[in-house]
């Protein structure tokens, strides 16, 4: 049977909490305007954060800002203009992010249930998850947002067909008008009920050649679906009171009906005591009583009841003239025409909002500083955090262990027939989420196997956890060690037990960051290989790119493209064992194997190459790099591991030559530590053939003697 040994602390010699609640934490579903907003005041004013566990659960680590939506799609401002980063964001709000779909929620046992995840317990929970077009015809809906980005990218190639919008209210209006700027020459259609539209907006449309047709008239090319919204369908699933449209409904202090430990808002809700639409400009609106709500809830106060307005300033963009945008303003029933004017207003409007989440110049230096007072948040984490080389090879000498220091193998055969072998690995959390955490250390670990040919079969953990509330700490190992476990499973291993210990340190924020984990890892090989049977007329090849040290060192400042670090992210979450069937049908003609980690490709040629009088040729224009790293190297980032690793730089020119054009970037590239980093094989050039043939591999140099 497992056995996990806990760390013996009785409650008087534990270290005092971190301040946290012991009522469970507090789960904000999904990334809308009004959870954005409330992780910037947050942010802002940390004074203001509630004293729970912070945690955000959204698809991906950007949301959109619906109001420059109709910009972006027409061209007038880029995709980074208009995204909120709310990994970051949450970073500087000490809040956890988890990207992950939501998938429904047990309000009776208080958990948010996910995709393929294990579900997240709760001790609040604050719903801002959107909505999505109502399927009134056959088309592509506007909402979710980015699904629709992507189809109109797609369209941009088929010029021909005319393109139809169904649904003349304010967006589909918008969306119609940013299309004939963004297609001059396409054909488009705007589909409308019967005096739906006022003189003025039909002037524009004749203006702007998009012809107006009804439901009777039938799309003849692709439609576009602007007509209306509905809450996600999950929400009325699991018995949530909502009305006809799906929105959930709450009370006038935004708790869910029937539900004091839920609260709502944006265009998944609805006040039942004043029900307004759907749109943007309620859910920034409701950003500040949801905020005062949590945080009085959360500190054993009454939550205060919110009237919102009558009506609310609509701006609705006609970015149809090529010359300068315009807009018409509408509040009730008043309107006002279209007008330059009303757009730079709109314009200013929108720019405003979305620079309120970018840190102020003041700001960031503070931050800096505080990171430098703060060596848990200023230094890198993953593998980057291991012990430089010359520290440790002079560590093992001094303890007469100079041996392992001098011949370095990726795992330790412990005997059997066939060998069995044995290797251990860990790190600080890289990232907030403990499943994935979990996951990426377990992979992590497994590698050290695969290099040396071996399949998982076994493992044992230690995780340590942040000195917190027990609820806490029993959800932070819950996440962990199913992350541990689904990427062991999926191998065809498991996790046998292990050992739990409570930390001695201050915890960071968000606590899930606390969270530490190492396993030993077991597996068998039908033939063991080494790093160091490298032969002359050997080609390398890499599995996979590199650069996961110098994203997360951007990451921690924000500087990190989002969308490049979920990609890396994704990538680095896939388990690289199916690659071990490759490498074992090529049976002799695999002479070596690493896997490239903390430090960096370049230092595990070394170690490949010690004892050899062997030298290598690196393609510089072939080894591969993540979207986004060799940008980030141009700006002076890199991983706080880095500077030792530069070391094995000196190679350069005596054992390792560059063929083609080198640049700095490149060179940095070759020292950056990896996390769930590519594996490295030398092989014969039939089998670099056979190889490369199966997708995952990239030749990126050639082995020769010395003497040629």
């Amino acid at each position: 049977m497992p056995r996990w040994l806990d760390l013996a602390a009785g409650q008087s010699d534990r270290l005092s909490l971190s301040g946290m609640s012991s009522q469970g934490a507090l789960l904000l579903a999904g990334g809308g305007h009004s959870h954005a907003l409330l992780l910037k005041r947050w942010a802002m004013h940390p004074r203001t954060r509630p004293k729970r566990a912070l945690i955000l659960v959204n698809r991906s680590s950007t949301a959109l800002y619906s109001g420059m939506v109709p910009g972006l799609i027409a061209g007038l401002y880029r995709r980074d203009e208009v995204e909120i980063n709310l990994r970051h964001l949450c970073d500087r709000a000490g809040a956890a992010f988890i990207s992950a779909d939501i998938a429904g929620i047990d309000p009776s046992r208080r958990h948010l249930l996910l995709v393929n995840r294990p579900p997240l317990a709760y001790g609040l929970l604050s719903l801002n998850v959107g909505a999505i077009s109502r399927p009134t015809a056959p088309g592509v809906p506007i909402k979710p947002l980015e699904p629709a980005l992507a189809f109109l990218t797609r369209q941009d190639a088929e010029q021909g067909s005319p393109f139809r919008v169904i649904g003349a209210g304010p967006a589909g209006i918008e969306v119609v008008l940013a299309l004939r700027r963004r297609w001059p020459q396409r054909p488009l259609e705007l589909q409308t009920r019967p005096h739906q539209l006022g003189r003025d907006i039909q002037q524009a449309m004749a203006a702007a050649e998009i012809r107006l047709v009804s439901d009777e008239d039938p799309a003849k090319g692709p439609t576009l679906l602007c007509s209306g919204s509905d809450a996600p369908p999950w929400l009325s699933d699991c018995g949530l009171p909502v009305d006809d449209h799906g929105r959930v409904c709450t009370d006038a202090c935004l708790n869910v009906v029937g539900h004091p430990e839920i609260f709502a808002s944006g265009d998944c809700a609805v006040l039942v005591s004043d029900p307004r639409p759907a749109s943007g400009v309620w859910a920034v609106r409701a950003a500040h009583p949801l905020a005062r709500n949590l945080h009085a809830v959360c500190g054993d106060e009454a939550a205060r009841p919110w009237r919102p307005q009558r009506s609310a300033l609509q701006l609705i963009g006609d970015l149809s003239h090529n010359d300068q945008p315009r807009a018409w303003g509408r509040k009730g029933s008043w309107r006002l025409g279209s007008s330059s004017l009303l757009w730079q207003w709109k314009q200013r409007i929108d720019r405003r909002f979305m620079a309120g989440f970018q840190p102020k110049p003041s700001m960031q230096a503070s931050m800096k500083r505080a990171a430098i007072d703060n060596d848990q948040q200023m230094v890198c984490r993953g593998c980057a955090a291991k012990l430089p080389a010359e520290p440790l090879i002079a560590a093992l000498a001094e303890a007469g262990l100079a041996t392992l220091g001098h011949s370095p193998a990726d795992a330790a055969p412990i005997g059997g027939d066939p060998p069995m072998l044995q290797s251990v690995d860990g790190f600080p959390a890289l990232v907030s989420d403990p499943w994935l955490n979990g996951r990426l250390t377990a992979l992590h670990a497994c590698s050290d196997l695969w290099a040396s040919g071996a399949r998982s079969t076994s493992a044992m953990a230690v995780i340590t956890v942040p000195a917190t509330d027990p609820t806490q700490q029993q959800q932070l190992l819950r996440q962990t060690l199913a992350g541990i476990h689904s990427a062991l499973e999926q191998q065809g291993a498991a996790l046998v037990g292990g050992h739990t210990l409570e930390a001695r340190h201050s915890s960071p924020l968000p606590e899930s960051l606390g969270v530490q984990v190492s396993l030993s890892v077991n597996g068998v090989a039908a033939r063991v290989w080494s790093k160091q049977g490298m032969q002359a007329g050997d080609v390398l090849l890499l599995s996979r790119p590199l650069g996961t040290g110098v994203l997360f060192a951007a990451a921690m400042s924000g500087a990190a493209d989002p969308r490049h670090l979920d990609a890396v992210l994704e990538r680095m979450s896939e388990s690289q064992h199916p690659l071990l069937d490759q490498l074992v049908e090529l049976g002799e003609a695999v002479h070596a194997c690493t896997d490239i980690t903390g430090f960096g490709l370049l230092g595990h040629l070394g170690e490949m190459l010690a004892g050899s009088d062997l030298l290598l040729s690196l393609d510089a224009t072939a080894i591969p790099a993540y979207d986004g790293v060799l940008e980030l190297f141009a700006r002076g980032f890199s991983s706080t591991l880095a500077p030792a690793n530069r070391q094995a730089l000196s190679m350069l020119d005596k054992t390792v030559s560059l063929a083609g054009q080198s640049s700095h970037g490149l060179r940095e590239l070759l020292v950056d530590p990896q996390t769930c980093g590519p594996l490295l094989v030398s092989c014969s050039q039939a089998a670099a053939t056979t190889l490369m043939t199966r997708g995952s591999w990239t030749p990126i140099g050639s082995a020769a003697t010395a003497h040629g």
